[in-house]
């Protein structure tokens, strides 16, 4: 399921940059939560957490109801 996870978020990350000029990272996945990290336009736009919580969890949760998604801060 992991591998997946990585994979589905590789291709919206993909989606996001080529049309929109952000990332979406893989971070972990602990069995429940997939943690995640919004990167280059999405820093600081004030649409982040539509990106995170629409298409990021929203696609994810078509696949995996389960599965919650987290933002990990950029440190």
């Amino acid at each position: 399921m992991e591998e997946q996870l990585r994979g589905l978020i590789e291709q919206l990350s993909a989606y996001i940059e080529t049309y929109h000029g952000g990332e979406v990272e893989y971070i972990g996945f602990d069995g429940k939560v997939v943690k995640v990290r919004l990167g280059g336009a999405c820093l600081g736009c004030p649409l982040s957490p539509v990106t995170l919580k629409g298409w990021v969890e929203g696609t994810i949760k078509q696949f995996f109801p389960e599965i919650h998604v987290e933002e990990e801060s950029a440190s």
